[in-house]
Formats: C-alpha cells, sequence, structure tokens
C-alpha cells in the first residue's frame, strides 16, 4: 500500500498507508489525521482539503486536471501557490508511494 506523508502547517509529520485508488484527502480523514477538513466529502466543491504538493513530488503530481479545481482554489482560505492542490482530486498510485504534502494553516 502507498504511503503519503502529511506535514501539518507546525511541522508534525503523520506517514500513513493509503488505498490505491483511494484520494488523498480520505487518506487523511480515515487516518485522524488534522489539518483537512474534506466538507463536501470530495465531490470537488469546496476547498477545505487545500494541500501544496513537496516540490520533489510536483512533476508526479501535476497541476488540476479540471476547471472546477481551479476555481475552486482561488477561494481557498490559505494563500494558493504554484504547487496548491486539492487533496480530493490526488487519486493515490503506486506511483505516487512516499508522496509528500503541506496543509495550510486554515482550511477555513
Amino acid at each position: 500500500m502507498p504511503k503519503v506523508t502529511y506535514i501539518e502547517s507546525n511541522g508534525t509529520e503523520h506517514t500513513v498507508d493509503v488505498a490505491e485508488g483511494e484520494n488523498v484527502m480520505r487518506g487523511a480523514l480515515y487516518n485522524g489525521i488534522p489539518g483537512i477538513e474534506g466538507e463536501c466529502g470530495g465531490a470537488c466543491s469546496c476547498a477545505t482539503c487545500h494541500v501544496y504538493i513537496a516540490p520533489a513530488w510536483w512533476e508526479k503530481v501535476g497541476a488540476p486536471e479540471n476547471e472546477a479545481e481551479t476555481e475552486l482554489l482561488e477561494g481557498a482560505a490559505a494563500p494558493v501557490k504554484a504547487e496548491s492542490r486539492l487533496s480530493c482530486q490526488i487519486e493515490v498510485t503506486s506511483q505516487l508511494d512516499g508522496l509528500v504534502v503541506h496543509m495550510p494553516e486554515t482550511q477555513y
């Protein structure tokens, strides 16, 4: 099972197994990791699962693939950066084993 490391805004790290085919947001929610809210349940209709992709992983994860994600990121509570993504839109695959995401200070 691929491992994903979630880093809180205060630097606390959580590394957990996330099933292939699941998304990064649910990986955090299922494992009780603070910092990702996922208010819409992964329907890509809010921005409460905003994360920053670690630079070493950007090429594998890539930019948003749909206009909805791009538009929602514009309304995110925390500053949007070039490496911003909605974690509900990142499907976990074996190629993402070891993925590192940083969570913003706030989702609201």
